[in-house]
Formats: C-alpha cells, sequence, structure tokens
C-alpha cells in the first residue's frame, strides 16, 4: 500500500486565518468598549440623581425645620437666593442656622449651591449671618465659599409662594416681600408662605435635563391641603 502524505496549511489559508481572526478580535473590542461607555453613562446617571435626590431632601429638609421668631424673617426670596432661618439638627441648644440656596455660574456652567452659617446663638450674630447669606449670593468672597455646597449642573430655577390659594412670585406685589432684619417696620411678623414651589431646569446635555418641579407644604398646615 502506498504511503499516505500528511497536508499542510499553505500560506494563504493561514493569511486567511490570521485575518478571520483579527476581524473577530477587532468586532469583539469595539462590543467590550461599547458596554464598557454605556456602563459609565449609566453610573454618571446613576451618580447625579442620587445626588440631585439629596439636594431636594436637604431643600425639603430645611424648610421644614424653619423657624419663626419675632421680628425676625423666617423666609427670603430675592430673585437670586432663597434664605431660611432654621434651627440646628444637631441639638436643641446649638442655636439657629442660616441657610441659603442660589445658581451662580461656575467652570462655565451654572451651578445650584447651598450656603449653610455657624451655629448662632444671639440676633445679632443672626443678622450678620442673614446679610452674609444675601453677600454670598451675589458676590460671594473666599471666606463664603468655604460653607457652600456644590449640588447639581442647573441652567435656571424659580421659585414661588403659595398664598390665597394660588401660587404667585414672591417678588410681585401679591407675594409681599419681608425687608431685610432691622430694616422691618413694626407689627407683626409678616406671614410664611403655605407653600413654596421649586422648579428647576436641568442642562439638556448632562446626564439627566429638562424641568423639574417639586413643591413643599407647610408641615403645620392643616385644613386637608396637600
Amino acid at each position: 500500500m502506498a504511503p499516505t502524505r500528511s497536508r499542510g496549511f499553505t500560506l494563504i489559508e493561514l493569511l486567511v486565518a490570521i485575518g478571520i481572526m483579527a476581524l473577530m478580535a477587532g468586532l469583539s473590542w469595539r462590543g467590550i468598549d461599547g458596554m464598557a461607555r454605556t456602563q459609565n453613562q449609566l453610573q454618571q446617571r446613576a451618580d447625579q440623581v442620587l445626588t440631585l435626590q439629596a439636594g431636594l431632601s436637604q431643600w425639603a429638609a430645611d424648610l421644614d425645620a424653619m423657624v419663626q421668631l419675632p421680628n425676625t424673617q423666617a423666609l427670603d426670596w430675592d430673585g437670586r437666593a432663597l434664605r431660611i432661618t432654621r434651627r440646628s439638627t444637631a441639638s436643641s441648644g446649638d442655636g439657629l442656622l442660616v441657610v441659603a440656596w442660589a445658581r451662580r455660574n461656575m467652570d462655565g456652567s451654572g451651578q445650584w449651591l447651598r450656603w449653610q452659617s455657624a451655629p448662632l446663638q444671639s440676633r445679632g450674630a443672626l443678622q450678620t449671618a442673614w446679610a452674609q447669606a444675601a453677600q454670598w449670593a451675589q458676590n460671594p468672597g473666599d471666606d463664603d465659599k468655604k460653607y457652600e455646597v456644590r449640588i447639581v449642573a442647573l441652567e435656571q430655577w424659580k421659585v414661588f409662594y403659595f398664598r390665597a390659594d394660588a401660587w404667585s412670585n414672591p417678588l410681585s406685589s401679591d407675594g409681599q416681600p419681608a425687608a431685610p432684619i432691622g430694616d422691618k417696620p413694626a407689627g407683626p411678623d409678616l406671614p410664611v408662605p403655605e407653600g413654596v414651589r421649586l422648579v428647576l431646569t436641568l442642562p439638556a446635555e448632562g446626564s439627566i435635563g429638562g424641568t423639574l418641579t417639586r413643591d413643599w407644604v407647610r408641615t403645620t398646615l392643616g385644613g386637608g391641603k396637600s
């Protein structure tokens, strides 16, 4: 019987096989890269959603902890910042806090920011912190920035008060804007609105975008309002 001779691969067959393997490797890499990009985008979106939720929770907590004292402003919106006089959550003996919310351009984009004073034990310190909060919203110094926290990117925002069964602009005549502490006329304290509406416009180019509306109702409000 004639002996058989084993036949190996030719050079062309090897080149074809290598080309197919290279093509499959390239397609696999593109798939893995796409999955990695998608996972990164989902993680960024999740982080921004959690940060926004934390900011909205803090916003509601500040309003819930609002304190109304005689001849003292508890809430004020001047078109640039919302200032709140609130109690401290650390201890009842720590005094009061002044917090402020504002939007400012930072690093080429608008940012929603929160500022908080140190615990306050006297009316004079409260007046100083109230004025400092307004200054922080307009032209903050380096010391003021130490007490601010960046929340999320923000294109614009609006605030409305709920009074007399209707939402109105706090700066309008119906909104009855309050005078600063020290300039407030004698007489009964200006009423705190029954509710505060927050309207945030998030940038469309971010992970989350669009308009978000959040309503807050005074916790001591009765009459079945919600």
